[in-house]
């Protein structure tokens, strides 16, 4: 093999790699890009991830609380695999984390301490890019360019995380949340510009902060990212968000917790070889009426494999 070759089989198994990766927004609302990139059929990716977060910001970003300042250490795992739906690009994601945390809260006007670690509630999403995705195989992929994709995706968390209904938080939710979004990605060149629409649905927690029912309206979100694509694979991304609505309701109690928020932030993928790549996070809250003040910082090592 000449050495333009392997430099051309490189880029393109870097490019591969780099497409597909489990988000760190563990701690944070959703900044993801390249979401709904097209994928070859029968890959197999596993994800062990890093997140730290300081500020008004809670375990489960859904929940808004108001008077805290809290510190999250996150530590993610996930496996994702590609694969054909009825001749289209599709995948399947499994994430899953821990988190410890610590800091201070104002409840009924008294001030509390404390820290404690424990497992969030996991996430399952299935996604299909039912436009200008065609199922591929891995040669087949290397050789055919994509300029716009679109599609829709279903994540679902179960209530398995950590849940004691006499703290005030916690790692778990002790409810269903399930999350429909489209969305479309446009590549040019080098560069690429992506959005999506989506919104997060919840059960009701019976057991929230002792006995209180806790319902919510929905969480809706839009996310838009410009990325350029680099040499060898690596991309850097600048993104942005903004999510609205998800008042909660206490006892059927009107909670004036209505959010209104948005974030920015900047990702950075860059491949080391042919199955190995990291990749680099950072995000800010910019307007943050509630639970929203904070930064966080994450990155992620990705491995894959496939047919």
């Amino acid at each position: 093999m000449s050495f333009s070759t392997a430099h051309q089989s490189f880029t393109a198994s870097a490019r591969l790699l780099l497409m597909l990766f489990i988000p760190l927004s563990v701690v944070a609302q959703d900044l993801e890009p390249r979401t709904y990139s097209s994928l070859p059929v029968g890959q197999n990716f596993l994800v062990a991830a890093y997140a730290h977060s300081e500020g008004e910001i809670a375990p489960s970003p859904s929940v808004p609380i108001k008077d805290f300042d809290l510190t999250i250490d996150g530590y993610i795992g996930g496996y994702a695999r590609s694969i054909d739906m009825w001749g289209k690009s599709g995948k399947i994601d499994v994430v899953w984390s821990r988190l410890c945390m610590k800091g201070a809260a104002t409840v009924n006007d008294v001030k509390i301490k404390g820290d404690r670690c424990g497992t969030s509630d996991p996430q399952a999403r299935l996604t299909y890019l039912f436009h200008g995705a065609p199922a591929m195989n891995l040669r087949e992929f290397k050789v055919t360019p994509v300029s716009r994709v679109i599609g829709v995706s279903l994540a679902v968390s179960p209530p398995l995380g950590d849940y004691n209904n006499e703290n005030v938080i916690n790692t778990g939710s002790n409810r269903w949340t399930v999350k429909p979004e489209i969305g479309i990605s446009n590549r040019r060149g080098n560069w690429s510009l992506e959005a999506s629409y989506g919104a997060r649905l919840f059960t009701d927690n019976d057991r929230y902060a002792g006995q209180t029912k806790l319902e919510q309206d929905p969480l809706y979100q839009l996310q838009t990212h410009v990325i350029y694509h680099l040499k060898q694979g690596r991309w850097l991304a600048i993104n942005g968000n903004y999510f609205w609505g998800g008042e909660t309701q206490k006892n059927g109690i009107e909670s004036d917790d209505r959010q209104k928020n948005s974030r920015i932030g900047v990702t950075l993928g860059w491949p080391l070889t042919r199955q190995h790549s990291l990749k680099f996070n950072a995000s800010k809250g910019v307007i943050t009426n509630i639970g929203n003040d904070s930064d966080t910082l994450g990155i992620a090592w990705q491995y894959r494999w496939g047919d």
